[in-house]
């Protein structure tokens, strides 16, 4: 029997051939796949190419003569776990967000109560319009989960955001949202065991300015923050990040914050941190900041050297930790260079933690602005797990599975 009955729906995109490559893919995860077509998806791709790979009628219209099942919509929609569009243009995102049901695979998004993923794929120009981020927000208020396009050439051959996610990483997010996370056994994860959570993380580096044109900062890319967000998310906590200065961009279905300094980022978690049951403080907070920064920007004209009198930030993690309600969990991070072990239990013991996730930022795939990560995870009973080589999105889950395990007690 099929882990999971995936209804997979493509739609008229020059990326609707990759559609075939993620059918693929879930057939070998032992997915159940059926898929529907728009008319102008039969325009890139046509039916007879998934249904040589399902072996079942490929729905395009509720009404063509050769559709077995005359109220294909009602029972298409009720007999998945998860919707799955792959590429969805604007227009199909426009029809969902708006409650259009003017063809078969709109109907089936309105009848369906299974979870429902898209994965966007078009213009750029297409993909920043107004109205295409309005539908895309309303879509997530409504619980609509999206895999982000993401940048590079696109088929129009202009650069920019809009080109579909890779296939493995679209049907590797499918599966961890109906309960199978890739590289790990079936049934190790529960997709929604941590529903009851709220998660508050910081994610990012911060900028302390020495003048208008000058800061103090730091490596730190936000990537194992936002990874682990987007697993809690995905495990189907809410989510809430205050994210300093980052490289790559925060996963859907959570909220940000944005905060540029120490100080920025200390007063958005004071808002925010009587909502949250997990505080992870994963951001790289500067811990000194100029005491005094120029209004206009420092000339250099007759200096060999200049000196920078730099003041205490506010130690969010130790803060959050001291004035934690009753149940409340603190996770905190350390990246050392040295010692790596023996600082991070340091750490628990001044700042009263939970949980600390230390790393050794001069190990090769570790560290910052990488994918992949190695890491040990300490806990303040004394346990101590070791992590291999890793990405930094498999990683985030370890890390809230011991939060679980932390949870129960």
């Amino acid at each position: 029997m099929a882990k999971y009955r995936i209804g997979l729906g493509v739609t008229g995109g020059i990326a609707a051939y990759k559609a075939v490559e993620v059918l693929r893919l879930l057939q070998k995860a032992d997915c159940d796949v059926s898929v529907a077509m728009t008319r102008h998806a039969t325009e890139f791709v046509q039916p007879l190419t998934f249904r040589a790979l399902t072996d079942k009628h490929v729905i395009v219209d509720d009404y063509d003569p050769e559709n077995p099942d005359p109220i294909a919509h009602i029972n298409f929609s009720q007999e998945i776990d998860l919707l799955l569009i792959v590429p969805a243009t604007a227009n199909i995102i426009g029809k969902f967000a708006n409650g259009v049901a003017d063809d078969f695979l709109s109907s089936t998004y309105l009848a369906t109560t299974a979870m429902v993923m898209v994965a966007p794929a078009m213009n750029t120009t297409m993909w920043e319009q107004p109205a295409t981020q309005r539908n895309v927000t309303q879509l997530k208020a409504d619980g609509v989960y999206f895999v982000e396009p993401v940048a590079g050439e696109l088929a129009c051959k202009t650069v920019g955001t809009g080109k579909l996610e890779d296939v493995e990483n679209i049907v590797r997010q499918a599966l961890a949202l109906v309960g199978e996370l890739g590289s790990r056994g079936v049934g190790e994860t529960n997709t929604h065991d941590l529903r009851s959570e709220h998660f508050l993380i910081t994610v990012g580096g911060t900028r302390e300015a020495i003048d208008p044109v000058r800061f103090i900062s730091n490596h730190s890319s936000g990537k194992m923050g936002f990874a682990v967000a987007e697993a809690a998310a995905t495990r189907g906590a809410k989510v809430t990040v205050v994210a300093g200065v980052t490289t790559v961009e925060p996963p859907a279905n959570v909220n940000v914050i944005r905060a540029v300094s120490a100080e920025d980022m200390h007063t958005a978690v004071k808002g925010e941190i009587a909502n949250a049951t997990v505080f992870v403080g994963a951001a790289a907070v500067a811990d000194y900041a100029p005491a005094n920064a120029a209004d206009a920007k420092i000339k250099k004209d007759g200096r060999d050297v200049m000196t920078l009198e730099l003041k205490k930030t506010p130690d969010i993690l130790s803060e959050v930790s001291k004035n934690r309600r009753d149940g409340m969990l603190v996770v905190g991070f350390a990246a050392e260079t040295n010692d790596v072990v023996g600082y991070a239990r340091s750490k628990i013991e001044k700042k009263g933690l939970d949980l600390v996730v230390a790393n050794d930022i001069t190990k090769a795939g570790a560290g910052f602005n990488t994918d992949t990560n190695i890491a040990t995870i300490l806990t303040r009973s004394g346990g101590e797990i070791e992590l291999p080589l890793m990405s930094k999105r498999e990683m985030a889950d370890r890390i809230l599975d011991e939060i679980v395990r932390l949870r129960k007690g």
